[in-house]
Formats: C-alpha cells, sequence, structure tokens
C-alpha cells in the first residue's frame, strides 16, 4: 500500500511539474515583443509581406505578444539571414523573412553563407514567388519571341545574388538564351520600378505579386509589357503570358528550370527561427502562422495591399528545404555554375 500511494504521488508531482512548463510556455510571449526581422529596405514586397503579416500574428498567439519589424537589407538578404543563425538568441523572440533562394545556394555550397539551412527552424512560408518578366513600352520588347531575337541585350535589375530577380535572370540567360545584361545593387523592387522609369533598365524578373502591387500603374498604363511567366503552369492573371519552360530544348535545360525556378518558388517567402529555439515554442509560432493564414481580417489586409497568399505550413516548409538538399551533386553543380559562377 505504502508503494502505491508513494508511486501516486510522483505520478501527481510529475503530471503537476509537467502542466506547470505548459503554462509556462502558455505564457511566455506574455508581455513580450517579436522582433520580424526582414532582408530588405522597406517598399518592397518582403517588407509589405512581413509588416502585414506583424498585424495580425500576435493576437493567434497565447500572451498576445508586440511585433515590430526590423529592416536589416544587405546582399539579397544574406546580411539578415546569417544575423538569424549566428547573432539572434534562439529564444524565438527574433523571426527571420528573408530570400528563399538563399537555400539553394547554400546547397549549392555558396561560401559567403554562414548557415546550414537543415538547422534552421521553421515556422512556415506566406507566398511563391511566382517569377514573371516585364519589359518597358520604351524598349521594344513585347513578347518573348521579341526578347529572344533581340540583337542588344536589354539591362534586367536584380538586388543581389540568391534572390529571384537574379537566379531566374541568369537561369533564363543559360538554360534557355534569352539575352540580358544584369544590373545588381538595387535594395528593393521599388528601387527597381524608379530605375525602369527612368530608362536605367529595360525591365525585370522579378515576383508577379511584387509586379501587380508595386507597378500597378505601370501595367495597367501599359508601360509596362509582361512578356514571359517562370511558372509550370500561367497564372490565372497571365493566361496569355508564355511559360519560360515552353523554351527549354534539352531536358537539362527543363531540369534547371524546374529545380532552379519552380521548385525553390514555394520557399521564397519563409519565415524563420534561429537553429535551438524550443521545440514548444516553435510550435507555438507554427500554429499562430497557420492561424494568420487563415485570419478574414489578415486576408483582407492582404487584398488591399494586392499580396498574393498561398502558404505552407512550418511542416510544409521543413520538408520542402530538407528535399531540396537532397538534389544530386551533379545538378547541383551546373547550377552553381550558372547561378553562382567563381
Amino acid at each position: 500500500m505504502f508503494y502505491f500511494v508513494a508511486g501516486l504521488v510522483t505520478v501527481l508531482i510529475s503530471l503537476g511539474l509537467s502542466n506547470r512548463g505548459l503554462a509556462n510556455n502558455h505564457e511566455y510571449y506574455r508581455g513580450k515583443t517579436i522582433r520580424l526581422v526582414v532582408g530588405y529596405a522597406p517598399g518592397g514586397g518582403y517588407d509589405f509581406y512581413a509588416r502585414t503579416i506583424a498585424r495580425h500574428m500576435g493576437k493567434h498567439i497565447p500572451g498576445n505578444p508586440a511585433f515590430i519589424v526590423e529592416n536589416m537589407p544587405g546582399a539579397g538578404s544574406l546580411v539578415s539571414a546569417n544575423h538569424l543563425y549566428k547573432i539572434a538568441r534562439s529564444d524565438g523572440l527574433t523571426i527571420g523573412h528573408f530570400n528563399g533562394n538563399l537555400f539553394l545556394l547554400q546547397a549549392m555550397g555558396q561560401k559567403e553563407l554562414d548557415f546550414n539551412s537543415a538547422r534552421f527552424e521553421y515556422v512556415g512560408s506566406v507566398a511563391k514567388v511566382e517569377i514573371a518578366c516585364g519589359f518597358s513600352k520604351a524598349s521594344g520588347i513585347d513578347s518573348a519571341d521579341k526578347w529572344l531575337v533581340s540583337k542588344v541585350a536589354p539591362r534586367m535589375g536584380a538586388t543581389a545574388p540568391g534572390t529571384g530577380a537574379h537566379d531566374t535572370s541568369r537561369l533564363l540567360n543559360a538554360s534557355l538564351g534569352f539575352p540580358l545584361q544584369l544590373v545588381l545593387g538595387y535594395k528593393s523592387t521599388g528601387e527597381m520600378r524608379v530605375a525602369v522609369e527612368r530608362g536605367e533598365l529595360h525591365g525585370v524578373c522579378t515576383g508577379w505579386e511584387s509586379l501587380r502591387s508595386l507597378w500597378k500603374n505601370f501595367l495597367e498604363s501599359g508601360e509596362l509589357v509582361m512578356v514571359l511567366q517562370a511558372l509550370p503552369k500561367p497564372h490565372a492573371e497571365l493566361p496569355k503570358v508564355a511559360l519560360a519552360i515552353s523554351f527549354a530544348k534539352t531536358e537539362e535545360a527543363r531540369q534547371l528550370i524546374q529545380i532552379g525556378v519552380h521548385d525553390i518558388s514555394a520557399a521564397s517567402r519563409p519565415f524563420v527561427l534561429s537553429p535551438g529555439t524550443p521545440k514548444e515554442r516553435v510550435q507555438i509560432l507554427r500554429k499562430a502562422f497557420t492561424a494568420t493564414m487563415n485570419d478574414p481580417g489578415f486576408l483582407t489586409d492582404a487584398e488591399k495591399s494586392n499580396l498574393e497568399i498561398s502558404p505552407l505550413t512550418g511542416e510544409e516548409l521543413e520538408k520542402t528545404i530538407h528535399g531540396l538538399l537532397k538534389t544530386s551533386p551533379a545538378m547541383l553543380a551546373k547550377l552553381k555554375q550558372i547561378i553562382a559562377p567563381q
């Protein structure tokens, strides 16, 4: 009888400690502030998505923490990714939002990337970056066929290697033969829009959601003409715009576009936590992120800003990245040769 009572007491104490731990986890975020670190300057698509999420996600986290958005631009968002991996505390109070194309660069062994994608904790992805290419009316390029045979390579803008604008442009050039001069150093899509308006650039390949939001007046006036979309099937809003992969003449070219553009697009707008973040906090933030993606207030807010929402859960995003890391060495070497030549 003594042993039975003693055992029962032990079980009750263990349950009490467990419940106390759950309660502590449940209340962890009360009175705290979560930093949402964006890898780009204000005014671009990543910044818009982060600020829209920051206005709604807190109410889905136990304790209702506040959110602040901090912009940390540099090297196509690499500065912010390295910060999250090496400097930010693993306490669940810092969430990074950088360009998911960096995961591909890391898989290819790019030296400047001081992180291991397999060690990050993944909260979710807000939208696919569905890359489309547009040219100014002044460029004279109003179709993919005209671009392909252009005798003068048009100037195309990008921020840095590891971004959709940079990587997709290089892949279109190397695998499909579209001529271009890539001009780097822009801090955001907004800056590239101004450069096109001034005639410094002829066009840009970047996320359609950013184009239709930030370039709305240009599109409606015909000053920006969409000629190509790097998607597996036509976007509902671009039914007559040519698909990049339809210009592939070899199996290798098709694979390069599939892996380097189509597959990475789903992970291009990730929300990520530092390695070592306690698993219970990862789960709290994953659940809150998914709830935010289904929040009518958030969806209305996103629609007002012309932000497309096509999310992945934290589990789906993690599976996608870990799958990318298993790409064959031969294909990764070819991709590296195109995207990140030494």
